[in-house]
């Protein structure tokens, strides 16, 4: 005989009867199962009207109903309905009336094989129900994600006014935790109230599970607490709430109680306090010891636990005793792999060594013959990023392809990323454009591509078409687009981004706040940067650096000192960004001492490595100071004594304390380090000048000459309306060019009135011009700030090349004769001219 296309396992029938020594003879079971000609897929449409077609032979009798039970029951065990249909079907033949015991069981079968369609045709010919017969039913439905059907159940039995037990509510509650339908769960837990049953623990239970599920957690707790028998599962479900809603304090408190009582520690409650110390951080010792009891309770070696105990070492930056925990595992999987990978590359910093560890231990994986997953992959891209191995990564796209998970929209979003790090933006779009479901993710990759690559009016386009499709930016896209105007020096499109962030709710995020202050500050509003600053509810480190050297480029030293001790107030431990912007502040405001100070502080108290740029701030520190000769010897005894950048702020100093001698001697150095470097020919040919060294200074022009050095051209630009306006020296192309020549004429004898002499042009890094040096282009462009722009606001200008002396005297009287404020920047600093003063103490 044939049982869903197999042969009927007489073997396992006789072993069953024999096994619960029912009295039955042996031929009379197989006579009666072999001779059945039916086909048990489903059960007949008519049930009864097919019972009077399996007339009963003489020999072939049923069996009593604990038989029928046992087999059955054995069939739920194990899992498969096959032996339990050939029972079902042997009473059909035989006209077997089973009791409600048999036939509820007959439903749970049918059940909890996912046979709902024959577990309702079962239940509704079954003339005589109980509670349990309707709750197998709800259970059932709720079982395959049926819950719409399951509550409909629920409320067919409250009509027939059967009297529902704790089971009937509970298996009610499961469905509204499900479907997270609270207003739904809050009224079946009236009825629990009204029926008398909301005192047990049972329904307490799963009330708690209930409001945990629909983030109430909140009322979970006043159950919880109300509750006069509590049971460990009461705990667990009261951690798996706090767990739901991210509240970890909570966790481990309740896991303190927990213990503290002598309850029965679970794996699930150990797991949950493992992570709420990976989540809270700086939870190193409570995790310690809740891995003690892990150790005692025998669970240390469990893959799951461990895997959450690895990730708890990891998270609070033990990663010594997190190798550990992953070397004692005994039968590894993907999964603890993937939670030790990223378990290297959890730090902000990534180090090469980290990031070598998490390589080796991808190589380690394979050798082993796991296969990564999605999320190992997202890892290992996200290390190679981080530890710039862009052909490494390479080979992982190349896997990637071959496990076929690229369509993967985390994984196409790191692809972006390498891409884009290693500078090969076509391939960025190529994988962005075959990421078949495009996320926010990978949008706002895709903008930070471009942005990184300086493609920012490509950036703008794609945030128009982000906006087009009706999805929804988020803060890291905000802040990417911001980062672009400021590399665009464009306020306008700035302000109407912070505008949307301020509409769309992402303003408050410290992300944009953070790339708002920058945006700020390199359109020379420090005011409007000091303000958002203020703002920020938690500023990160990132908040801080940005605050600090914003305001050390701006000149205001002692604001960006003040902000540094407030810094350490708040135990916030600054790093190399923040340091650059401590001694960019100490070289503007002259303090050497406490410059020197802070610089060895950096290795002594923070163990930063100082960099170029730190050597730079302290070379230009001890340069503005006057002190030349103990800033060359600083310039020769570091490990950057070939580095210009150092030699050109000493060669700076030359010129302003007019020291000839030295500065031909460094400048000849910065020449031979740097020979197709205009701006070291200009230094020193200003030196000569003032000097009034007219034959030396020949020589460096024609020296220039000879060697084809090309100076680049002045270029100062104005931001007014939505345009922006653009100057060169002597430029005559602007539609406003008359009324620019006309008001700058009339700035210039007032200045003259002011006993203004205009200084000998010198033929800087800015322009050169065969008239006098009234025409520079920054001038032009603040002539037209001055006309154009409204008399509160002030006038920003900005220009590629470092201001001339001549133009930086005449900015100052400007502002006074004006009485308007004047921000330039230039490639080294902001000036502000206020009052006939400059931040920069006349200085750059």
């Amino acid at each position: 005989m044939l049982v869903d296309g197999k042969p009927a396992n007489l073997k396992f029938l006789r072993e069953t009867i024999k096994l619960h020594n029912l009295p039955l003879r042996k031929q009379s079971i197989e006579g009666s199962i072999v001779s059945l000609p039916i086909n048990t897929n489903n059960l007949p449409d008519n049930f009864s009207a097919s019972v009077p077609l399996f007339v009963q032979p003489p020999q072939c009798r049923p069996l009593d109903d604990v038989a029928y039970t046992k087999i059955i029951q054995q069939s739920t065990r194990v899992g498969s309905s096959t032996h339990g249909k050939l029972a079902h079907t042997h009473m059909i033949k035989t006209a077997f009336r089973p009791c409600l015991f048999l036939r509820n069981n007959l439903l749970h079968m049918y059940c909890k094989n996912n046979e709902i369609d024959i577990a309702h045709k079962l239940f509704d010919r079954m003339r005589k129900r109980d509670a349990t017969s309707w709750n197998l039913l709800i259970s059932g439905y709720s079982r395959v994600g049926l819950y719409n059907e399951a509550m409909e159940v629920f409320r067919e039995a409250r009509m027939c006014g059967l009297r529902l037990d704790k089971f009937s509510y509970s298996s009610a509650l499961s469905v509204c935790a499900q479907t997270r339908e609270l207003k739904l769960g809050m009224l079946i837990h009236g009825l629990i109230v009204v029926c008398g049953l909301g005192d047990g623990v049972f329904l307490v239970n799963s009330l708690i599970d209930m409001y945990s599920k629909c983030k109430r957690v909140d009322k979970a707790k006043v159950l919880f607490e109300n509750c006069e028998e509590l049971d460990c599962v009461s705990w667990n479900s009261m951690i798996a709430g706090y767990v739901q809603v991210g509240c970890n304090k909570e966790v481990l408190e309740h896991f303190g109680k927990m213990h503290q009582r002598g309850l029965c520690l679970s794996s699930y409650a150990l797991g949950s306090a493992l992570k709420a110390c990976s989540n809270i951080g700086n939870c190193l010792e409570f995790g310690k010891m809740v891995h003690g009891c892990l150790v005692k309770g025998g669970l240390d070696s469990d893959v799951v636990v461990g895997t959450a105990l690895l990730d708890m070492y990891a998270k609070n930056g033990d990663l010594d005793n997190a190798v550990r925990v992953f070397k004692l595992i005994p039968d590894k999987n993907v999964v603890i792999y993937n939670a030790m990978i990223a378990g290297f590359i959890n730090e902000d910093s990534i180090f090469a060594e980290f990031g070598d560890e998490a390589l080796a231990l991808f190589l380690e994986m394979q050798k082993q013959g796991i296969s990564p997953s999605v999320c190992t992959f997202s890892s290992i891209l996200k290390t190679c990023n981080a530890v710039e191995a862009f052909d490494y990564g390479k080979q992982i796209h190349a896997q990637i392809i071959k496990n076929n998970v690229q369509s993967d929209e985390f994984i196409g979003s790191g692809l972006v990323e390498l891409y884009s790090l290693s500078a090969s933006i076509d391939d960025a779009v190529k994988c962005f454009d075959l990421t078949p479901k495009l996320d926010v993710v990978s949008w706002t990759s895709m903008i930070s591509a471009y942005v990184k690559n300086g493609q920012y009016e490509k950036a703008s386009a794609m945030f128009l078409d982000v906006l087009e499709f009706g999805r929804k930016p988020d803060e890291f896209m905000i802040s990417s687009l911001l980062t672009a105007c400021v590399y665009m020096c464009a306020a306008r499109p700035g302000e109407q981004l912070q505008g949307y962030a301020l509409k769309t709710g992402f303003g408050s995020f410290t992300a944009v706040k953070n790339a708002q202050m920058c945006m700020h500050a390199e359109a020379g509003d420090i005011d409007s940067a000091n303000l958002t600053f203020k703002e920020i509810k938690n500023p990160n480190l990132i908040s801080w650096s940005v605050i600090i050297r914003s305001n050390a480029q701006h000149g205001c030293a002692n604001e960006a000192l003040h902000l540094f001790d407030l810094m350490r107030i708040c135990e916030i431990p600054p790093n190399e960004i923040t340091f650059l912007g401590v001694l960019t502040a100490c070289s503007h405001a002259g303090l050497v001492d406490e410059g020197l100070r802070y610089f060895d502080s950096m290795t002594a108290n923070y163990g930063i490595t100082p960099s170029l740029n730190h050597y730079a701030c302290v070379a230009d520190l001890l340069s503005r100071a006057g002190r030349l000769a103990e800033a060359e010897e600083f310039i020769l005894t570091s490990d950057f004594v070939d580095e210009p950048i150092l030699w050109r702020a000493l060669l700076s100093a030359c010129r302003v304390y007019k020291n000839s001698i030295l500065g031909a001697r460094v400048a000849e150095r910065v020449i031979e380090l740097e020979p197709e470097a205009a701006s070291s020919y200009i230094l020193l040919y200003n030196i000569y000048a003032d000097a009034g060294a007219q034959i030396p200074a020949s020589k460096i022009r024609d020296l220039m000459s000879n060697r084809g050095v090309r100076k680049e051209p002045g270029l100062s630009w104005i931001e007014v309306g939505k345009m922006v306006h653009c100057f060169v020296a002597g430029d005559i192309s602007h539609f406003e060019s008359q009324k620019i020549y006309s008001y700058l004429e009339d700035l210039l004898n007032k200045t003259k009135k002011m006993h203004y002499e205009n200084e000998e042009p010198t033929e800087d890094v800015s322009e050169r011009e065969d008239s006098a040096s009234a025409y520079h282009s920054e001038k032009l462009a603040v002539a037209f700030g001055l006309i154009s722009l409204p008399i509160s606001a002030p006038v920003r200008v900005m220009k590629n090349l470092r201001v001339c002396q001549d133009c930086h005297t005449l900015m100052k009287l400007f502002s006074k004769v004006e009485k308007r404020e004047i921000i330039l920047r230039d490639p080294i600093r902001f000036h502000r001219f206020r009052d006939g003063a400059c931040s920069c103490s006349d200085f750059w």
